[in-house]
């Protein structure tokens, strides 16, 4: 596969390298900032193009990989689609539902494929628990907690773009708690209802929201405790609990850390670790192997016409929890969610 790149901050040297080790080259590269986006071509390969719209129209590339800031999604989308290009965008999809809305709509229109890069789902211990809940092995999960009690530097929020509303979409829910917004969905579906309270810069100097708790009931009665922060010093693994009526498991950064089922035969044993990869304090101090996964599994999709693990709808879906969470944070209420629009 042939990639065009647009946008060249830490994250895309995360793709770049996850894209050397499966055997894709990178012919076009942008940024807006030129010397950056020189030296990324010079360092991971392809051409510097001054325009991001020469990537998304280059003749050579086979799908356009957005690691811009996610308010710059919708005209690159569409103008790679014009053009015939898949399109790969860095989570968050957006920063607005309606701009996702737009997204998923108009690819599905050009019939190119749209996917997410949320790549936890292709965690091992996801993709073992995901299989386990379809199967029932806890039986009915009535508790699924999700905490991200990160820690971010004063020189991470340096820039005035960083936690801001305009350009982010906010703070910690929708920068580093979407990968367990988008795992919750993943393992438990629909969201009826959520509550939600914040702290706005309660230790950094941002707009948005430091720290944010909310309460989450599922459309099939199970509830959920959800805790992000960027605030918490010195940073401490993400997790997600579950709590089912035949046992637990807990899943501790990119590991499952605890796995008990009363009675259960072990035939399939849970692959229960203890060394952790966690963004806790170092964003990226993260694993490669399931951006490769999430990037394989997005070419197979553009080869057969199917939808992608991670789906722009999938992207779509978290996207519309994290809005409804600080909906209810900045209105101080309950917001009652249905489906998000397919």
């Amino acid at each position: 596969m042939k990639v065009g790149l647009i946008g060249t901050g830490a994250i895309a040297h995360k793709h770049a390298q996850a894209y050397k080790n499966i055997g894709w080259e990178i012919v076009a590269v942008n940024n807006k900032t030129e010397s950056r986006g020189r030296a990324f071509a010079e360092q991971w390969g392809g051409v510097f193009l001054p325009d991001w719209r020469d990537v998304c129209t280059h003749p050579d590339v086979d799908f356009i990989d957005l690691c811009t800031f996610p308010d710059v999604r919708l005209e690159p989308l569409k103008l790679a689609a014009d053009h015939g290009k898949h399109i790969q965008v860095q989570k968050p999809i957006a920063i607005k539902v309606s701009t996702a809305e737009e997204m998923v709509a108009y690819a599905r229109a050009k019939n190119v494929r749209l996917g997410v890069v949320s790549q936890g789902r292709f965690n091992d211990a996801m993709l073992f628990l995901k299989k386990a809940l379809d199967a029932n092995r806890l039986g009915r999960v009535f508790q699924i907690d999700a905490y991200v009690k990160w820690w971010r530097s004063e020189e991470y929020y340096s820039r005035p773009i960083k936690g801001s509303w305009a350009v982010e979409g906010g703070g910690s829910l929708i920068n580093q708690g979407i990968h367990q917004i988008d795992w919750l969905l993943y393992l438990m579906g629909e969201v009826q209802q959520v509550f939600a309270q914040w702290h706005l810069g309660v230790r950094h100097k941002i707009e948005s929201d430091d720290v944010l708790s909310g309460l989450v009931r599922f459309a099939n009665g199970a509830t959920c405790v959800v805790q992000t922060s960027t605030a918490m010093w010195p940073g401490f693994n993400e997790r997600i609990e579950i709590q089912g009526t035949r046992g637990s498991a807990i899943l501790t950064g990119d590991r499952l850390t605890f796995w008990k089922v009363d009675g259960e035969d072990p035939g399939d044993p849970a692959p229960v670790a203890s060394d952790v990869s966690s963004g806790s304090s170092d964003p990226m101090a993260i694993s490669l192997a399931p951006f490769e996964r999430t990037f394989l599994n997005f070419g197979e999709a553009i080869r057969t016409g199917a939808d992608p693990l991670i789906s722009g709808y999938e992207g779509l879906r978290a996207l519309s929890l994290v809005q409804a969470l600080y909906t209810s944070a900045r209105e101080n209420r309950l917001v009652t969610l249905g489906p998000a629009r397919d």
